[in-house]
C-alpha cells in the first residue's frame, strides 16, 4: 500500500515537459487554429501540389522566404532589387495571405496558387508589409514553415510616419476625396496623438518582440532602409549571403536618376524605375512637431536596438 500511494505522489508532482515549439494559450484552440492544422496536415509538403507543375519542369510552390515588412519601409524597391538575382522568383502582387482572414481561410492551396512558376533551384519570395505589425502572423507563418528566412526593411520611424501619411493622401487625392492635413492626425489635444495608427507601425520593438516568439533573431535579416534609399548595392549583397545566394548582382544593376532623384535598376541593358507613386515628397512638418516624434520615438528605438543588438542611424531625441 505504501508503494502505490508513494508511486501516486511520483506522478504528480513529475515536471511538465518543456514543449519544442512556442508556447501556445492552455485554452482550447480556436476553430480557425484548428482548420489550419487539418490544411497543414493536408498541404503542407511540396509535392501535393501537382497541378501546378508546368510542362517546361517549373512549378508553384510556397515561398521560402517573405519580406514581412514593414509598411512605407521600402518593401517594393527591395522587391525589385532581389528580383534581379537569376534565382529569385517574386510572386508579383501582395497576397495578404496570412493578415486577411478572408485569404487566409482558403488555406495553403489558395496560397500557392498566387506564387510565380519557379524551377527547382530558385527561391520563391512574396511580400506583404503588413505581416509585421499583424500579431496573428508569426505564428501562422511558423506553423507553415519553422524555417522560414523573414526579410524586413526599416527606415527611421518619424520618416515611415510622413511616408505612411502621404500614400493615404495621395490615394484620396486621386479618388477626388478630401483629407485631413498631417498635423489633424499628429497633434490631439495639444500634445502628440499616440493613438494614430501610423504611429503604432514605427514602434518597431513591439512587433518584433512578437516575430522573435516564433523565429530566432538569425532568421530574420533586417535592411537599413534608409542606407537602401541613398547606395542600394551593399544593403542587397548583404542579403544575398543572407539567402546564401551567388553574388550575381553588382553595382553596375543600379544608377542614380537625377529626375526622380532616386537608385533605378539596370538589368541586361534594360532600364526600369520604380513607379511614380514611390518617392513622393513628404509634406511640411512644423520643426517642433517633428522634434515631439523624434522625442517620443527615443525609447522604444533604444528598446528595438537592444532587442536586435544592432544600432541605426534614426533620428535621436537629446535632452537640452
Amino acid at each position: 500500500m505504501a508503494a502505490f500511494l508513494l508511486g501516486a505522489v511520483l506522478l504528480i508532482v513529475q515536471p511538465q515537459i518543456v514543449p519544442s515549439r512556442p508556447a501556445i494559450n492552455s485554452k482550447a484552440e480556436t476553430s480557425a487554429q484548428s482548420v489550419q492544422r487539418e490544411l497543414l496536415k493536408k498541404t503542407s509538403q511540396k509535392n501535393d501540389f501537382k497541378e501546378n507543375i508546368h510542362s517546361n519542369g517549373t512549378c508553384r510552390q510556397l515561398p521560402q522566404t517573405i519580406i514581412i515588412g514593414v509598411r512605407k519601409g521600402g518593401t517594393r524597391a527591395l522587391l525589385e532589387m532581389l528580383s534581379l538575382h537569376p534565382d529569385i522568383a517574386a510572386a508579383e502582387s501582395e497576397v495578404h495571405f496570412f493578415d486577411w482572414e478572408d485569404h487566409y481561410r482558403n488555406g495553403l492551396q489558395w496560397y500557392v496558387n498566387q506564387m510565380p512558376f519557379s524551377y527547382p533551384h530558385q527561391i520563391t519570395v512574396e511580400k506583404t508589409p503588413a505581416y509585421f505589425t499583424s500579431p496573428k502572423v508569426p505564428e501562422r507563418v511558423y506553423n507553415m514553415n519553422q524555417s522560414m528566412r523573414l526579410l524586413l526593411i526599416l527606415r527611421d520611424p518619424s520618416e515611415r510616419v510622413l511616408s505612411d501619411y502621404t500614400q493615404v493622401f495621395y490615394n484620396h487625392m486621386q479618388k477626388h476625396k478630401p483629407y485631413p492635413s498631417i498635423e489633424q492626425f499628429l497633434i490631439k489635444d495639444g500634445e502628440l496623438n499616440v493613438d494614430y495608427k501610423a504611429i503604432n507601425r514605427s514602434l518597431y520593438y513591439i512587433h518584433m518582440q512578437n516575430w522573435l516568439k516564433y523565429f530566432p533573431l538569425d532568421h530574420i535579416h533586417i535592411v537599413d532602409g534608409d542606407k537602401l534609399i541613398k547606395d542600394p548595392f551593399p544593403e542587397i549583397e548583404k542579403v544575398e549571403r543572407f539567402l546564401k545566394l551567388s553574388p550575381q548582382i553588382n553595382a553596375s544593376n543600379f544608377y542614380f536618376n537625377k529626375t526622380k532623384g532616386f537608385y533605378c535598376l539596370r538589368d541586361s541593358g534594360r532600364e526600369r524605375c520604380l513607379h511614380e507613386s514611390k518617392g513622393r515628397a513628404h509634406p511640411q512638418v512644423d520643426t517642433w512637431l517633428l522634434e515631439k516624434l523624434h522625442e517620443y520615438f527615443h525609447e522604444p528605438n533604444k528598446k528595438f536596438f537592444e532587442l536586435v543588438d544592432r544600432t541605426f542611424d534614426w533620428h535621436s531625441f537629446v535632452a537640452s
